[in-house]
């Protein structure tokens, strides 16, 4: 099996730590990865503010840099529903729909397709999961709460794995935190507002820690934190699953 590592260009730019992370726990779980050193943006901002036209370089250069590999892992819910719903390719169509059906957000590759049964890690703190929405919502990462079913959680079921973590139980788990890409710039105070609640829900809970499988969120709840002078801190869920041994 042979993965090719997608980081997205906010992981890139602001938490390069994040996709290391990502290409040490698969590398410890055996699997070949590989870094495209010419990939770049998904062009999911663009096309998340109406500029899907001027999403096709990006589109092709994707899909020219992943082509060649059994599955691409990014460390990223949004990006990788982005890629699996509207990746396309003029010069080569087929290459980009076969690639579409090849991609995964970090957690559902170890769950669903690695079929991770144990880790080798330890993270003795509070851990608050936010449950983001386009893995909640697009990628099913957990059960949403709204539904009358059977609960799951994929990111729990592997963060259960590791030694000394305690989840602390949420009042709304599934609650929006209110980045929402553009929305954020949008609407700033009703993202603002929304961040506050679902940081509040998480500390008032005893969160040390706050994880999720999109940094965009935990990028949003940072800066609240921040300026709210806690103590509270974000950390993608690949750096507790990849957390010291």
């Amino acid at each position: 099996m042979k993965v090719g590592l997608f980081v997205p260009c906010y992981v890139d730019q602001f938490y390069p730590q994040a996709g290391i992370a990502t290409l040490e726990l698969l590398e410890k779980l055996g699997v070949e990865v590989e870094f495209p050193e010419r990939q770049t943006c998904c062009g999911q901002p663009m096309a998340n503010s109406g500029f899907s036209h001027l999403t096709g370089d990006c589109d092709e250069l994707f899909t020219e840099s992943f082509a060649g590999y059994d599955y691409v892992v990014a460390p990223s819910g949004s990006c990788v529903l982005h890629l699996k719903e509207h990746l396309h390719s003029k010069k080569n169509p087929s290459a980009a729909e076969d690639l579409r059906g090849r991609i995964y957000e970090l957690v559902e590759f170890l769950t669903d397709i690695l079929q991770i049964k144990s880790l080798k890690a330890r993270f003795p703190h509070k851990v608050g999961v936010h449950q983001s929405c386009h893995g909640l919502r697009g990628l099913h990462l957990s059960q949403m709460s709204e539904l009358v079913a059977p609960g799951f959680s994929k990111p729990e079921y592997l963060l259960n794995f590791v030694e000394g973590i305690e989840l602390i139980s949420l009042n709304r788990k599934d609650e929006c935190c209110g980045f929402g890409g553009t929305f954020c710039v949008a609407e700033e105070a009703v993202s603002s507002k929304m961040g506050k609640d679902r940081v509040s829900d998480h500390v008032q809970n005893g969160a040390e820690y706050i994880t999720g499988a999109d940094l965009s969120c935990l990028m949003h709840m940072e800066g609240i934190l921040k300026r709210q002078k806690s103590g509270v801190k974000v950390l993608h869920i690949a750096e507790i699953l990849n957390a010291g041994e």
